[in-house]
């Protein structure tokens, strides 16, 4: 790093809840169908830390690795956004919501909660969505893949819209999350590459779609949108095409949006990467102020325990003030967080 002292923040980690949360944490009449995953052990599948579910442990493994902060999503959760019974759904997300916030209370400055927004109906993840700020938790997680009867260019979210931005809560899309490709839990062989990359850029971009091209980010010019795990260094020529695309065609075909929709993403749509070598080269010209570093821990993808080798390969050859706002500025002014409170950490040993 050019820049010394600068506090690391990971805008995307990962917290491992007990695989009997819900099943021993859901209303009596949910517990038959509430989800029981098979039991982890530490070293183990998505369990390779003791910090995903001890936050105590988690504060020595972020020194193992130099960091200062994390912004925090789920790992099991994740799979609980393709749920078709709703009220299920909502029962799970408080349980899920309430351990996180006990969680986070080992350290709110450095453990950023995002909590888990349920939105078939959408005054009740609202109701979440309050409760869970008065909380302590930030922003709000939804389905990157909505149901296919409720699609993010439908006025069904509206008021949910305009909550977040009322709340300053910026809307995270994360990848395995709602109703596409990860509800099929049978691919196998070579389609398991497809799913890695191929579908999963193809939800992201969708949605982005339906969020720009359908006018939701204009009419809503205070929301933000976050992009999470979906890497970056795929986007600078998505957005250029649409661009292209638009102002093309925009006199014959109008779409309900009046500036190209490059636009609405450098103003509204921030992106997280971890192992992304293309984005860090885009970034000598392209989202300095709305890309942010993340470090995917504890997950066996993670950058962890090299993540400051990472972070000089990916992002060495940028200027002092770019990597400090990749790794640090950029998820503080999203998330509100005050760096000058956060530890600057001297790296130990693995």
């Amino acid at each position: 790093m050019a820049v010394p002292n600068v506090p690391i923040v990971s805008s995307d980690s990962h917290v491992m809840e007990p695989v009997d949360l819900w099943k021993k944490g859901v209303p009596e009449k949910f517990r038959d169908a509430a989800p029981l995953f098979p039991p982890h052990q530490v070293g183990e599948g998505f369990q390779q830390h003791a910090g995903g579910w001890d936050p105590r442990a988690r504060m020595k493994e972020m020194e193992t690795d130099g960091l200062s902060a994390e912004v925090l999503y789920p790992t099991l959760m994740l799979d609980l956004f393709a749920l078709d019974d709703a009220a299920l759904q909502e029962a799970c997300f408080r349980v899920y919501n309430d351990w996180l916030i006990d969680y986070c209370s080992a350290d709110p400055n450095r453990l950023i909660g995002i909590p888990a927004v349920p939105v078939y109906n959408i005054d009740n993840g609202i109701k979440e969505l309050e409760r869970c700020r008065k909380a302590g938790l930030k922003g709000a997680l939804i389905w990157q893949a909505p149901h296919p009867d409720l699609p993010f260019k439908s006025s069904h979210y509206d008021k949910f819209w305009a909550a977040c931005e009322d709340l300053d809560s910026p809307v995270s899309l994360h990848i395995l999350t709602g109703h596409s490709y990860n509800k099929d839990k049978t691919r196998q062989g070579v389609e398991r590459y497809r799913g890695s990359v191929n579908l999963k850029l193809m939800d992201i971009a969708n949605g982005l779609f339906e969020l720009i091209f359908y006018g939701v980010l204009e009419r809503h010019p205070r929301l933000k949108i976050v992009s999470v795990e979906n890497e970056v260094g795929w986007m600078p020529w998505i957005f250029q095409q649409w661009d292209y695309y638009y102002n093309r065609f925009k006199k014959e075909n109008p779409p309900p949006i009046t500036r190209n929709p490059s636009s609405f993403v450098k103003d509204q749509v921030y992106s997280c990467f971890f192992n992304d070598h293309v984005c860090g080269e885009n970034l000598k010209y392209w989202g300095q102020d709305t890309v942010m570093w993340s470090n995917d821990f504890p997950h066996p993808n993670s950058t962890w325990p090299n993540s400051l080798k990472i972070i000089e390969r990916d992002l060495g050859h940028l200027p002092p003030e770019i990597q400090r706002k990749i790794v640090c500025d950029n998820v503080c002014r999203l998330y509100n967080i005050d760096a000058a409170k956060l530890p600057r950490v001297e790296k130990k040993a693995a």
